[in-house]
C-alpha cells in the first residue's frame, strides 16, 4: 500500500504535479519539463499500471481510499489524500471518477522501431485538439491497427484529456513523433507502406473501393481546420474520401479515422470480436 499522506492545504508543494490540470499551455510546459503525465479515473489509472508505467504519486479524496486500495497495492509512492473541494481548487475541475495519478513520462520509440512489424498505421498531421487525438487512438486500437505516427505539431497523446478520451489505449499502442515531417511520405514508401490521404479532393476515390488486402497501409489524416497539407495530398499513393449524403460535406477528423480504420481493419486477426462496447 502506498504511503498515505493526508494534507489540508492544496497549495502544498508536494502536490505540484497536479496544479491546474485544465490549463493546456501550463500543463504542456510543466509535464514536459518534469517528465510526467496525469491519468484520471480508476479505469485509466489501472490501465497505465497494467501497461507498466511507473507512478510518481496518487491523489484522491478520503472516500475513495477503500475502493482503490487494491489498485494502489504494491506501489511504494505517496498517496495524497485531500478534501474534495481542495482537490477541485488544486486541479481546476471536479474529480468524479475517484483517482488521479502522476506517472513518469516514457521516452518515445523511434519511427523505425514503431514501423517494425506494423501492417496498419494511422498518420496524423497537425491535429491540435486533445480530444480528437484521444478519440483517434481509441479507434486505432479498437480496429486492430498497429501504431500511430504524429507530426511535430500534433497534440500530446499523454495529455490528461487525450488519455481519458482514449480510455488508456495510448498506453498500449506504439506511437512516435516524426521530426522530418516533409520526408514522411518517402519514409513510409521505403518501408513498404501504401499511403492513403483522407481528403475531400474531387479526384479522391471512395474509401469502400480500396483493396484492404494490401500488406502495409498508412491512413493519413489532416488538421481539424484545413485538412491535409498539399504536400501530403500530392505525395500519397492514393487520395481517399468517405462517401456520404449530398447535404453533408465532411466528418469530424476523429469520426473519419474511426470509419477508415473499420473499413481497412485487418481481417481474421486474433482477438477481433463481433461485440462492441463503450467502456
Amino acid at each position: 500500500m502506498p504511503d498515505l499522506v493526508r494534507l489540508d492545504d492544496s497549495a502544498d508543494d508536494r502536490l505540484r504535479d497536479y496544479v491546474a490540470l485544465r490549463d493546456v499551455q501550463l500543463r504542456s510546459a510543466l509535464e514536459g519539463e518534469r517528465g510526467l503525465f496525469i491519468a484520471e479515473g480508476e479505469k485509466v489509472v489501472r490501465r497505465a499500471l497494467e501497461a507498466g508505467y511507473r507512478p510518481r504519486s496518487f491523489l484522491m479524496a478520503e472516500r475513495w481510499l477503500d475502493g482503490l486500495a487494491e489498485l494502489m497495492a504494491g506501489h511504494d509512492v505517496p498517496c495524497f489524500v485531500l478534501e474534495e473541494r481542495a482537490i477541485e481548487s488544486l486541479t481546476g475541475f471536479h474529480v468524479h471518477r475517484g483517482a488521479l495519478a502522476a506517472f513518469e513520462r516514457p521516452e518515445l520509440p523511434s519511427v523505425e522501431d514503431v514501423l517494425t512489424g506494423a501492417r496498419r498505421v494511422v498518420v496524423l498531421e497537425d491535429l491540435v485538439d486533445h480530444t480528437n487525438v484521444g478519440a483517434v487512438f481509441r479507434s486505432v486500437a479498437a480496429f486492430g491497427f498497429d501504431a500511430v505516427l504524429l507530426s511535430p505539431r500534433c497534440a500530446d497523446p499523454l495529455y490528461r484529456r487525450s488519455v481519458k478520451v482514449a480510455m488508456g489505449s495510448v498506453f498500449r499502442l506504439p506511437y512516435a513523433r516524426i521530426e522530418d515531417w516533409f520526408a514522411t511520405p518517402t519514409t513510409l514508401r521505403c518501408a513498404g507502406f501504401t499511403t492513403l490521404a483522407m481528403t475531400l479532393a474531387e479526384d479522391a476515390v471512395p474509401l469502400d473501393t480500396i483493396d484492404a488486402d494490401v500488406d502495409r497501409l498508412a491512413v493519413v489524416l489532416g488538421s481539424e481546420g484545413h485538412g491535409l497539407s498539399d504536400h501530403w495530398q500530392d505525395s500519397a499513393d492514393l487520395r481517399v474520401t468517405i462517401p456520404m449524403a449530398a447535404q453533408i460535406d465532411s466528418l469530424n477528423v476523429a469520426a473519419s479515422a474511426a470509419v477508415a480504420c473499420w473499413q481497412l481493419r485487418p481481417r481474421g486477426r486474433s482477438g477481433e470480436t463481433a461485440a462492441t462496447g463503450t467502456a
